[in-house]
Order: structure tokens, then C-alpha cells, then sequence
């Protein structure tokens, strides 16, 4: 049996469902999932956030879900914990495929979720950001700039696509908050700082629509988006 989470389901056919999970050692794995009828459906057990273990069959890229039962309680966020959930599962939907799949990423979102279940947590949204871009494979050195010099907390820092993390007196990020980011220390006044770097990293694989749960938090803050 496999473990993991659902990340999306939408309807397919008449009693069917195309799932996206997020599969323990396999990464992004999207299934055909039958959802039966009656008081016992496959379709009140696939919501986000409810641990799950299954098999799947099939040797092509869309699997067949087989025998999915809840191995937890879901993990219950509330809140503005919920929306950063929502954010979490929209973004391994967009930057996942088949050819980058996220292998190692499991307990890095299931990590996640347990400390959103105590409550909004910038900081931890920003290092499940920082190990997604790992796992992709593009994730920058935060302790060297683009020349190869070691970051200096007092300096200041840009991102340049097709350079890097440069030196930059006007720069709108901080040397200290690089640092904190790489060593997962990042304290309330720098998250700002962290959250602009990391959009900018993460950019080429969002693409440029926008996601749906960064506007909601923006409607729930009354246009103060935290996430």
C-alpha cells in the first residue's frame, strides 16, 4: 500500500474522479478513482488533507486508485491555516508534472501541515517553498552570491534570473535574511523579504496566472495577502 495525500480531484465520467496526489516516495502521481455510490462513497473520503493509503495499478502515467482508507484523522486546519493549505496543494499542482515529480517532498508537506494545525505560520510555508525548489532541482546557494563571495549579513541583494543572487546596494533583499532562510531560522521581519525571493524563484514554474488561494488570502486580509 502507498500513503499520501490528495492535492485535487475533478469530476471524470459519470461516477469517476481524476485525482492529483502526493505520493510518499513517488511524488506527484495523478489516478483514476472510482467513486462508487451510497453512504459509504471513495468521494467522502478523498478531501484535502485526510492521510491516505491505496494501491495504484496501471503501467501508463494516469494510475488507477485502488482501495483508499483514511491511516490518520485529517489534519484540521481553520482559518488563515486553511488558505495556506489550499496555497500548498495549488502550488505542487503547478510546479509538479511528470517529468519533475517530487519525490522527496511527503514529509516535507506533511511536516507542514502539522504546524499549520497549530496555527498560521509564515515561516514554515517559506521552507516548504525552499525544499519544493530543491526537489526542482533550482534552488539557489543562499550562503554565496553569484560571484562565488560568501553572503555578508549587513549587505543587500538582489535576484537576476540569468545571474543570480547579486550584490546590489539598492537591493531589496538583506544578506541576514538569506541566511536565516538557509538555516531555517527566519524571524518575524524578515519574512517579507524571504517571501518576495522566493516568489521569484518559484516564478517559472507558477507561470504568470494567478493563483486562486493567494487571492483569497488577499480578500480574507482585506487586501493584505500573507501568504
Amino acid at each position: 500500500m502507498e500513503r499520501g495525500y490528495l492535492l485535487h480531484l475533478r469530476p471524470y465520467r459519470e461516477s469517476s474522479a481524476i485525482v492529483q496526489l502526493l505520493v510518499d516516495g513517488q511524488g506527484r502521481v495523478d489516478a483514476v478513482a472510482r467513486l462508487g455510490s451510497g453512504k459509504r462513497t471513495v468521494k467522502a473520503l478523498l478531501q484535502p488533507f485526510q492521510p491516505l493509503l491505496f494501491s495504484l495499478a496501471g503501467r501508463g502515467e494516469l494510475k488507477n486508485l485502488q482501495q483508499p482508507e483514511a491511516y490518520a484523522p485529517a489534519v484540521p486546519l481553520g482559518g488563515d491555516a486553511l488558505y495556506a493549505g489550499m496555497y500548498l496543494n495549488e502550488l505542487l499542482i503547478r510546479c509538479l508534472s511528470h517529468g519533475h515529480a517530487g519525490e522527496g517532498l511527503f514529509l516535507a508537506y506533511h511536516q507542514t501541515l502539522m504546524r499549520l494545525a497549530l496555527g498560521m505560520d509564515q515561516a514554515c510555508l517559506r521552507y516548504f517553498e525552499l525544499a519544493l525548489l530543491s526537489e526542482l532541482g533550482t534552488c539557489p546557494s543562499l550562503e554565496e552570491d553569484a560571484l562565488g563571495n560568501v553572503v555578508q549579513a549587513d549587505s543587500h541583494y538582489s535576484w537576476r534570473p540569468q545571474l543570480g543572487l547579486a550584490p546590489d546596494s539598492r537591493g531589496d533583499i538583506a544578506g541576514h535574511t538569506l541566511l536565516a532562510l538557509s538555516n531555517r531560522e527566519l524571524q518575524s521581519e524578515q519574512l517579507r523579504q524571504a517571501k518576495l525571493l522566493l516568489r521569484q524563484l518559484l516564478a517559472p514554474f507558477v507561470g504568470d496566472k494567478p493563483l486562486a488561494s493567494r487571492e483569497l488570502f488577499r480578500r480574507r486580509q482585506g487586501g493584505n495577502q500573507p501568504a
